[in-house]
C-alpha cells in the first residue's frame, strides 16, 4: 500500500518537509480530485431549490431565525433575495422590490442575469459573483444575495445596516478644545471620519479578510505618495499570513498576531479613538490598520515616544503645548522612579542629597516598607478595577470610600505611613496622565520591577535594573523601525521636535524614522 511520506512524518510527529520533485503521479493526482470536488462544491446551483437544500445545510436557514430567503418571480422567472435580518437594510429591498413588480415577461431577454443586473435592479453598488463561497462571505457581512433561477451566478446587493452608536468624544482622549467626534464599532464609518479631513486623492484604503470564521474586515489606509512603500508591503504581508479561527476581540487580537511581541509589557503599537489624530499621522507617513467591530485604529509602526503624546498639546499655543508636555513627561518619570529612589534613601540614608535631608519617614509602621508598597500597588489597582466594573452613578462614591476611608484608616491603625499613601497617590497621578493607556500599565510593571530590586539588591539593583529595562527597550522594534528613536539612535531634530511643541510653520519635515518618500511637509522659501 502507497503511503506518501508527508503522511509518515506526520504520524511520527516529525516536520514535513517539501519535497524538491514528486515522488510519484498518485498524491499529484489525489490533489488534483480534491480541487475539483472543491470547485465543485464553490459552483452556485443553477435551480432554486438546490440553493434552498444547501442554505440549510451550511448556514442553518429554517434554523436561525436571523436567516431570510425572500422568493418572488419577476417576469415570470424566480428570484429569491437571501439576507441576513438585522444588517440588511430593509427599505432599500424594499424599493428594489417595488421597482421589479413592474418587470413584464416580454421585458427578460434571453440573458436574464445580465438584465436585471444591468437595467432593473435599482442598486447604488450591485455586482456579480461567481463561487458560492465568496457569496456567503458578503451575505454574513451585510449584503443581500439574489438569486435567478437557471443561473449560476449572483448578484450581490450592497444594502447593509449594522447597528452602530453616533460619533462621541473618546474617553480616553478627551481635549479642551477641538473635534468631539470618535471612532465607533462600525469601520465603514471611520474610514469616513478620516476621508472627510483627508481629501487627498492618494489616500488608499485596502480592504482584506482576516479569520477562518469570523472573516474580519481589516483596511490598511496609508498615502500613497507619501508611506514607505516597503512598510506598507511589510504590513500587508504580516497581516495576509495570519491565520486563526476569527478575531473577536478586533484589533488587539490582530496586534498579538502581527507583532508577536511576546512578554513583553511595552506596547509596540499606538492606538487611537481620534479621527484627527489618525490623519496627521497618515501625513506624516504612518500607516493605519482599522479593524471591523473596534472603535481605535492601529498607527504603524510606533516609538516610546509617540505613546507619551497627546492631542492637547497641539491645541494650545507653542509655549503652553511645549509646558503641558513637560508637565506630562514630569509625571511619567515620577510614576517611574519616585517610589523606588525613596525606597533607596530610606534604606541608605547616607545616598540623600543635603537638600532630601527631609525625606524619610520617623516610624517605619509594622509592616515592612515593601511590603506596604506592594500592597498599595495592588490596591491601586483594584480601585481602578472597581471604579470600570462599578455603574457610573456609583463609581465617584466607591472611589472616595476606597481612597479616603481605606487608606485614612490604614494610616490609623499604623499599617501603612504616610509617606507611603503620599507617593504612591503621586505615582498614580503619573500614570493616569499617560497619553496611553497600555504604556501606563507597563510602566507600573517597570516601577514593580525597580521597587522588588531595590529592595533585594538596594542601590546596585536600582542600577542595573533601570540599565537593562533601557537595553531591552533600546533592542525593541515596531516593525523594524528602532523602539526608542530619537534617543537611540540619537537624532538631534527630532529629539528637539519632542521636547519642544514647535510651530506649524516651523515644523517643516516629516520623521525620517518612517521613511517618508517625500520627507518636506511644504515648500522651502528661496
Amino acid at each position: 500500500m502507497y503511503i506518501p511520506s508527508e503522511q509518515k512524518n506526520e504520524e511520527q510527529g516529525m516536520a514535513i518537509p517539501t519535497p524538491a520533485f514528486e515522488l510519484t503521479k498518485e498524491p499529484s493526482r489525489t490533489r488534483k480530485s480534491e480541487a475539483k470536488e472543491n470547485d465543485k462544491d464553490d459552483v452556485i446551483p443553477d435551480n432554486l431549490d438546490e440553493i434552498y437544500a444547501r442554505l440549510e445545510n451550511e448556514v442553518g436557514y429554517k434554523v436561525s431565525f436571523d436567516i431570510v430567503v425572500r422568493e418572488m418571480t419577476f417576469g415570470e422567472r424566480r428570484v429569491a433575495f437571501f439576507y441576513m435580518n438585522g444588517l440588511a437594510k430593509d427599505t432599500i429591498l424594499t424599493e428594489i422590490l417595488k421597482r421589479l413588480t413592474y418587470l413584464q415577461q416580454d421585458e427578460i431577454s434571453s440573458d436574464a442575469f445580465h438584465s436585471f443586473l444591468s437595467h432593473y435592479v435599482p442598486a447604488a453598488q450591485a455586482e456579480k459573483k461567481e463561487k458560492w463561497n465568496e457569496m456567503l462571505t458578503f451575505v454574513l457581512s451585510g449584503s443581500t444575495a439574489m438569486f435567478i433561477d437557471k443561473e449560476t451566478e449572483v448578484i450581490i446587493i450592497d444594502a447593509k445596516a449594522f447597528p452602530a452608536r453616533n460619533p462621541e468624544e473618546p474617553t480616553l482622549e478627551r481635549v479642551v478644545r477641538g473635534s468631539r467626534d470618535g471612532f465607533v464599532e462600525t469601520m465603514m464609518m471611520n474610514i469616513s471620519l478620516v476621508r472627510r479631513r483627508l481629501r487627498d486623492p492618494q489616500l488608499r484604503y485596502e480592504l482584506v479578510r482576516v479569520g477562518e470564521r469570523t472573516q474580519s474586515d481589516v483596511c490598511i489606509a496609508y498615502i500613497n505618495d507619501l508611506a514607505d512603500p516597503e512598510l506598507v508591503k511589510s504590513i500587508k504581508d504580516k497581516i495576509e499570513l495570519v491565520h486563526i479561527d476569527g478575531l473577536p476581540l478586533a484589533d488587539k487580537q490582530l496586534e498579538e498576531a502581527t507583532v508577536q511581541r511576546g512578554w513583553n509589557p511595552f506596547p509596540l503599537v499606538r492606538y487611537s479613538e481620534r479621527p484627527d489624530v489618525v490623519a496627521a499621522h497618515l501625513l506624516e507617513g504612518n500607516v493605519v490598520v482599522f479593524v471591523d467591530t473596534s472603535p481605535s485604529a492601529m498607527i504603524l509602526p510606533t516609538t516610546f515616544f509617540d505613546l507619551i503624546q497627546h492631542a492637547e498639546e497641539n491645541r494650545q499655543t507653542p509655549f503652553v503645548g511645549t509646558y503641558l508636555r513637560w508637565v506630562r513627561f514630569l509625571g511619567i518619570f515620577s510614576s517611574l522612579f519616585l517610589l523606588p529612589l525613596w525606597l533607596l534613601f530610606v534604606i541608605h540614608p547616607e545616598l540623600k542629597p543635603q537638600a532630601l535631608e527631609f525625606l524619610g519617614p520617623e516610624k517605619i509602621g509594622k509592616l515592612p516598607l515593601i511590603v506596604q508598597f506592594l500592597i498599595v500597588e495592588v490596591g491601586v489597582d483594584l480601585m481602578r478595577l472597581a471604579s470600570v466594573h462599578t455603574p457610573s452613578t456609583l463609581a465617584t462614591a466607591v472611589s472616595l470610600v476606597a481612597a479616603i476611608m481605606v487608606g485614612d484608616i490604614a494610616v490609623k491603625t499604623g499599617l501603612f505611613i504616610n509617606e507611603v499613601i503620599l507617593y504612591m497617590a503621586i505615582a498614580a497621578v503619573g500614570m493616569f496622565a499617560t497619553p496611553s493607556y497600555e504604556l501606563g500599565l507597563a510602566n507600573r510593571i517597570v516601577r514593580l520591577v525597580l521597587i522588588l530590586a531595590v529592595s533585594i539588591f538596594h542601590a546596585p539593583g536600582f542600577v542595573v535594573a533601570t540599565t537593562a529595562i533601557l537595553m531591552m527597550l533600546c533592542m525593541q522594534r515596531s516593525f523594524n523601525r528602532p523602539y526608542m528613536w530619537p534617543f537611540i539612535p540619537f537624532d538631534y531634530r527630532a529629539m528637539w521636535n519632542i521636547i519642544v511643541r514647535k510651530p506649524v510653520l516651523k515644523n517643516r519635515t516629516r520623521p525620517n524614522l518612517l521613511r517618508p518618500q517625500q520627507s518636506d511637509k511644504m515648500p522651502r522659501s528661496e
